[in-house]
C-alpha cells in the first residue's frame, strides 16, 4: 500500500543521494555526506531555507565595445535593447548558475512552476527584461501559494504577451489564455463527457473566462509595480473590459460573476474567477498529480491516486494552496523512499530519466567543473560557456532549451502520458547526452565543432583533491565510488569490474593503477592518469544507469 507516513529514520547515503537529486540542482559529495546523517525532516529543513542569490543580477557583456551590462535595472523601455535572444539566454544562464550553487528546493520548485505556467522565452515572451520578471515571479512563489501565483501570472507581462491576453478586448475576445488557464495551469480537462464538455469545465466556461480576462494588458515599460512582489506587471484597461455578467456552467455550480464597474474592480472580478476554479477539489488533485510526476515518477497507479494524490490534494485544498507543506509531506513520505512496499518492479529511486538540465547540473556540481564566474568573467561565462556551449549546443541538441519548450503545454516529459520522461531519449538527442561529459572533461565542444567551452573538469585534480574518493589508489574503490555516486542504484561487482578493467586498467593488473596514481601524487605529472580517468568518467556518465535518477 502506498503510504504518506513519514520516513523518520536517518537517510543514509542512498536516500540522501535520492533526496538531493530530486530536490536540488546542486548534487555534491559534501551535500550527500551532510544529508546522510539527517532524517528526511531535518534534511528538508535545510532544503527549504531561502538562501540569498549567488549572482544578484544577469549581466550582458555584449556588445563588447559598450556592453549593456545590468540592463534589467535600466529605466529604458525593455524593447529598445538589442540582442534580445542573447539576453533571454543570459537570464536563463543567470538562473542556472544560482541553481547549481544553492542547496535549496527553490530552484527545483521554480523549474516545476515553469513547467506549469509555461512561457516560451524565444517565442512570444516579450522582451528579455519581461522574461526576467517572469522568472523572478516564479522564484518569488516557489515557496509560496500556487493559487496566488495563478492570479499574479495573469498580469505577468510575458504571459500577457505570450498567450495573447494583451489583445483580449471586449469587442474582440481572445480565448487563448483562458483556455490554457483551465487546461494547463489549474484544473485540467478531465475525461471528455461530450463535445465541448471536459468533466471539469466546458467550452462555455472558456468563453465566459475570456470575457472576465478582457482588458488586462501588457505594460512593457515596467512602469506598474506589484505592491507585494515588487515585480513589474501589466495594466487594467477598463475601456477594453467586458462589463456584462459572466455566467459559468454547472461544472462550477452555474455561478455568475458580476462585472467590474471600473479598473480597480477588474481585480475583484479576477479574484472571483480564480476563487471559483480553486474552490474545486479537481484543481488541487491536478496540481498534486503534476507535483508527483515531477518529483516522484510518471506512473500514477490507482493505488497512488487513492493513497497519495487524494490525501495530498486534500492537504493542498485545506491549506489554501500553499505549496511547501504538501511537497514536504511528499518528500518525507515512505512512498518517496520506496519503503512502503517490497515490490521490486515498482521502484522510486532511479525511476525518472534525467532531463538534460538535471544531467549537466549533476555533472558540473558532482565532478566540480571549473566554470567562469559570472560576477568577474561575464563574457566567458555568459557567452563563451553558457550561450555558445550549454544553451546553443548541448541543451538545443538534447531538446531542452531551459524555459523554452516546443509549445505552451511544455516539454513532453512533464505532461505527455504514458512516456513522460522517456521522451528525453531519442536518436536525435543521444549525441548531446553522451558527449556533454566528454566536452566538459576535455574543455572543448565535442558535440559540435570542437571549440573551447571555457570550462573544464580537471578530473585528476578533482579525484586527488575533491574529496570524492576514499582511496583513489585502489582501482576497485575508485570505480565503485564513482559508479555509486553517478548511478541511481548501487552497482554490482560485475558492473564495477567492467568499468575498472575496460577503461581504467585497460588490460593491466590492479597494482599498475596504484603505482601510476602514487607517481602522480609524488610528481604531479598527470599524463598517465588523466586520459584513463577521462575515459572512465566519460563511460560511466554515458552509461544507461547514469541516465536515471
Amino acid at each position: 500500500m502506498a503510504s504518506l507516513n513519514p520516513n523518520t529514520t536517518v537517510l543514509g547515503v542512498a536516500f540522501a543521494k535520492h533526496l538531493l537529486r530530486r530536490a536540488s540542482f546542486k548534487y555534491t559529495k559534501v551535500g550527500i555526506d551532510q544529508f546522510s546523517v539527517l532524517t528526511p525532516a531535518q534534511a528538508l529543513d535545510v532544503l527549504l531555507q531561502n538562501e540569498p542569490l549567488t549572482i544578484n543580477l544577469p549581466f550582458d557583456p555584449q556588445p563588447t565595445a559598450a556592453p549593456d551590462g545590468f540592463w534589467t535595472e535600466s529605466t529604458a523601455n525593455p524593447i529598445t535593447f538589442t540582442g534580445q535572444s542573447r539576453k533571454v539566454s543570459i537570464v536563463a544562464g543567470w538562473w542556472w548558475y544560482n541553481a547549481i550553487n544553492s542547496l535549496t528546493l527553490k530552484y527545483k520548485l521554480t523549474h516545476f512552476l515553469s513547467t506549469r505556467f509555461t512561457v516560451e522565452k524565444n517565442n512570444g515572451a516579450g522582451s528579455a527584461t519581461e522574461f526576467y520578471d517572469h522568472i523572478r515571479l516564479l522564484m518569488y512563489y516557489s515557496y509560496g501559494n500556487y493559487k496566488t501565483l495563478a492570479r499574479k501570472i495573469t498580469l505577468d507581462n510575458s504571459m500577457l504577451n505570450y498567450l495573447n491576453n494583451t489583445s483580449n478586448n471586449q469587442n474582440s475576445p481572445n480565448e487563448n489564455y483562458a483556455r490554457e488557464f483551465f487546461e494547463l495551469f489549474t484544473i485540467g480537462k478531465g475525461e471528455q463527457i461530450a463535445p465541448g464538455n471536459y468533466t471539469n469545465y466546458t467550452e462555455v466556461d472558456i468563453v465566459q473566462a475570456a470575457r472576465v480576462l478582457t482588458g488586462f494588458k501588457r505594460k512593457n515599460d515596467r512602469s506598474i509595480i506589484d505592491s507585494i512582489t515588487g515585480i513589474p506587471k501589466g495594466i487594467n484597461q477598463f475601456s477594453q473590459h467586458n462589463t456584462s455578467p459572466k455566467i459559468f456552467s454547472s461544472a462550477f455550480g452555474s455561478i455568475t460573476i458580476n462585472p467590474a464597474a471600473n479598473a480597480a474592480e477588474m481585480d475583484v472580478e479576477l479574484d472571483s474567477f480564480v476563487n471559483m476554479i480553486f474552490n474545486q477539489q479537481a484543481t488541487a488533485k491536478n496540481i498534486c498529480r503534476k507535483l508527483y510526476i515531477y518529483f516522484v515518477k510518471g506512473t500514477i497507479t490507482p493505488e497512488v491516486e487513492t493513497d497519495i494524490i487524494t490525501p495530498l490534494a486534500l492537504d493542498l485544498f485545506n491549506n489554501g494552496y500553499e505549496i511547501e507543506p504538501v511537497l514536504r509531506r511528499l518528500l518525507e513520505s515512505q512512498h518517496f523512499y520506496d519503503i512502503d512496499d517490497s515490490n521490486a518492479t515498482d521502484e522510486t529511486i532511479g525511476a525518472i530519466i534525467k532531463s538534460p538540465l538535471q544531467q549537466i547540473s549533476e555533472i558540473c556540481t558532482y565532478l566540480q567543473a571549473t566554470i567562469p564566474n559570472p560576477a568577474t568573467n561575464q563574457l566567458e561565462f555568459y557567452i563563451g560557456f553558457w550561450n555558445n556551449f550549454v544553451h546553443n549546443t548541448y541543451l538545443t541538441g538534447a531538446n531542452m532549451i531551459v524555459f523554452d519548450p516546443e509549445n505552451v503545454a511544455g516539454h513532453p516529459a512533464y505532461y505527455q502520458a504514458p512516456d513522460f520522461d522517456k521522451s528525453w531519449i531519442s536518436s536525435s538527442t543521444l549525441i548531446a547526452r553522451y558527449r556533454v561529459a566528454e566536452s566538459l572533461l576535455d574543455g572543448f565542444n565535442r558535440i559540435s565543432g570542437n571549440a573551447s567551452i571555457i570550462a573544464k573538469i580537471n578530473i585528476s585534480n578533482v579525484i586527488k583533491n575533491g574529496g570524492l574518493i576514499s582511496d583513489a589508489s585502489d582501482p576497485y574503490v575508485l570505480c565503485s565510488e564513482l559508479c555509486n555516486a553517478l548511478f541511481a542504484q548501487v552497482a554490482d561487482s560485475d558492473r564495477i569490474n567492467y568499468y575498472m578493467n575496460s577503461f581504467l586498467l585497460q588490460g593491466y593488473v590492479n597494482y599498475y593503477w596504484t603505482d601510476v596514481w602514487n607517481t602522480y601524487l609524488t610528481t604531479n605529472n598527470n599524463s598517465v592518469v588523466e586520459p584513463r580517468l577521462k575515459l572512465l568518467v566519460t563511460k560511466i556518465v554515458s552509461a544507461p544507469e547514469s541516465q536515471m535518477f
